[in-house]
């Protein structure tokens, strides 16, 4: 109970604040927009950076997390876009977005600030190496199954255009790719632009998880709801579930094993409405699953802080 209390009941307040003043009029879409374009856009890519530039690559990134974690993420993608194809008679590209919102979880406004919360900010180093593989390795995924469907197996070099394209113009990405670039170049960056960044970087998860709860304003409860408590079911529990056995499997440590078991335990971030919104399939459920699964996290969470000890 100390675990909600303490960790997870401050995080979705700020989420309740931003929803509550949204809902209320004295914010409205233009507002919430704005402050989640400027945290999604530009701060959260400044965190990204500042934390990958100065990152022990040696250290951060254990085979054994990257393959427990995201062997599990693709394992519920694959669970999401066949039970909805088999199980609830879905068209191929509703499946493809609904296996997105298996596969995407909420690593960076739910997993970071949890973690921190949790464990302290000197645990945070698997959430980092996760998080700069994340959006390009779901994006891959997401966008290649879509693709590929769409155009019936034809593929060919304009596909693949169209994946990198899609990844590498989202800024999130960019932050990542300039993070490496630092820090496999060894240049110190001066003091004046670190201390700027930082200040920048210091409002990303605050103002993140404020215009969330904006943005969970516009979202409707409207879908089906067996496919919605599918996509909840993969989500806050399988997923963790696998994370927890391979992890085990591959003895990660303590600090690894905990960051990789919360951020697959976040309910599907906002990107899984936006790539659904990108085709224009299975939006209705994506909003739904969001929504719902954002709201079930603060309990579900709480149990997994539990079982971890937290």
């Amino acid at each position: 109970m100390q675990a909600l209390i303490d960790v997870i009941l401050p995080v979705f307040l700020v989420i309740g604040a931003g929803y509550a003043v949204t809902r209320s009029g004295f914010l409205n879409d233009i507002h919430i927009e704005g402050v989640m374009k400027f945290t999604q856009g530009f701060a959260i890519p400044c965190l990204l950076f500042l934390a990958i530039a100065r990152l022990d690559l040696s250290a951060s990134f254990n085979p054994g997390l990257m393959a427990s974690f995201y062997t599990a993420a693709f394992l519920c993608f694959c669970v999401g876009l066949i039970g909805a194809r088999i199980l609830f008679g879905r068209p191929w590209e509703d499946s493809i977005a609904i296996g997105f919102c298996c596969l995407f979880s909420n690593s960076i406004l739910l997993g970071l600030p949890i973690t921190e919360r949790a464990f302290g900010p000197d645990n945070l180093t698997g959430n980092y190496a996760i998080i700069s593989f994340h959006a390009p390795f779901c994006y891959c995924i997401g966008i290649t199954a879509m693709e590929f469907v769409r155009n019936r197996g034809k593929g060919g070099p304009g596909m693949a255009l169209g994946i990198l394209k899609a990844v590498f113009s989202n800024t999130l990405i960019l932050g990542v790719v300039l993070g490496f670039t630092v820090n496999l170049s060894g240049v110190p960056l001066p003091t004046a632009l670190e201390d700027g960044l930082q200040l920048i970087a210091r409002a990303a998860l605050p103002g993140a998880l404020f215009a969330l709860g904006g943005v969970l304003v516009r979202y409707k409860l409207e879908g089906d709801w067996k496919t919605v408590a599918f996509i909840c079911s993969a989500s806050l529990l399988l997923h963790p579930s696998l994370m927890w056995l391979f992890g085990t499997f591959f003895k990660l440590p303590t600090d690894l094993f905990r960051s990789g078991v919360i951020n697959s335990a976040m309910p599907p971030g906002f990107n899984a409405y936006l790539f659904a919104a990108m085709y224009g399939r299975g939006q209705r459920v994506a909003a739904s699953s969001v929504l719902i699964a954002t709201s079930l996290a603060l309990l579900t969470a709480w149990l997994w802080l539990t079982l971890l000890g937290g």
